[in-house]
């Protein structure tokens, strides 16, 4: 009896259907390639979601019933960050492969699991990403391009897409071999305490950025009655507090960002009509001649 299972459990091994290393760098080139593919406010990444999921699916399942049965479980709404969401192809992948072997997962176990991972993983994600990651490296980037330099903006190019590349290629990886557990880390504790790490590195090398690049000054002066300068407001406010404009300007587009919620464009927008204002008033100087 015992006998009889021990090679029962040997057939079950050898019937198990496996993903190949193939099949997934083709799921993962269809997820980095075309995460926004058919992109609408309607769907988001639904349609890049489900053509990563087409080599996977086509591979676990020969008959194509069972395949147009399975692809209903990605037809729901999904959008996260696409390089951090990266992960949640991975562990998708993996909890198919479990289906196709007979585990107790049905597709609204993986709609749950989409759904209760694409919000979280998009915080971190624009928060590392957007906000920490790419700064850094526009950073470094501009104090390569001094003058004129195209150095910076290969670096940043290069540097970018490898990041981009092999950092997708390893969450994607991570999260099928290691499922669920592969997302522990990035919102458990460890995973907060490296974020805010992060994101202090991130703040620092904005401030040196903006400190370094961003000069706000006015030309106001005033005259008097025979014609002497007898006020230069730039030269008083540095004798006051040096690049007081410049931290009034900044404070003034976080103020519009975060406490109102401005777009980027709109504050930009924002900031070219006081400048016109500025220029038309005499309090700005674009140092054009005419």
């Amino acid at each position: 009896m015992m006998t009889r299972r021990i090679f029962d459990h040997g057939n079950n091994k050898r019937n198990e259907k496996k993903l190949d290393r193939k099949t997934l760098t083709k799921s993962f080139h269809r997820w980095f390639w075309g995460a926004l593919t058919c992109f609408s406010q309607e769907h988001m990444q639904t349609f890049g979601y489900m053509a990563s999921m087409l080599p996977i699916l086509r591979k676990l399942y020969p008959k194509h019933d069972d395949q147009v049965k399975a692809i209903h479980a990605y037809t729901a709404f999904f959008n996260t960050n696409p390089m951090l969401g990266t992960v949640i192809v991975g562990i998708t992948a993996s909890m198919e492969q479990a289906r196709a072997n007979g585990k107790e997962i049905d597709g609204e176990t993986i709609n749950d699991m989409r759904a209760g991972l694409m919000g979280p993983i998009a915080g971190i994600g624009d928060s590392l990403i957007d906000g920490t990651l790419i700064p850094i490296l526009l950073g470094i980037s501009l104090g390569m391009s001094t003058g004129g330099s195209p150095v910076g903006a290969i670096f940043y190019i290069i540097a970018w897409v490898l990041i981009a590349y092999f950092g997708q290629r390893f969450l994607y990886f991570r999260g099928y071999r290691f499922g669920d557990q592969a997302v522990s880390f990035l919102v458990g504790k460890q995973g907060a305490a490296v974020r805010r790490a992060i994101g202090t590195v991130g703040s620092m090398v904005v401030g040196g950025v903006l400190a370094s690049w961003v000069n706000v000054t006015t030309s106001l002066k005033l005259h008097g009655a025979d014609g002497k300068v007898f006020l230069n407001l730039q030269a008083k406010l540095d004798s006051i507090f040096p690049g007081l404009l410049t931290v009034i300007v900044t404070l003034f587009c976080w103020w519009l960002m975060t406490k109102k919620h401005v777009s980027a464009i709109w504050t930009m927008l924002i900031l070219v009509v006081i400048s016109l204002l500025g220029v038309i008033v005499g309090f700005f100087n674009p140092g054009l001649s005419y």
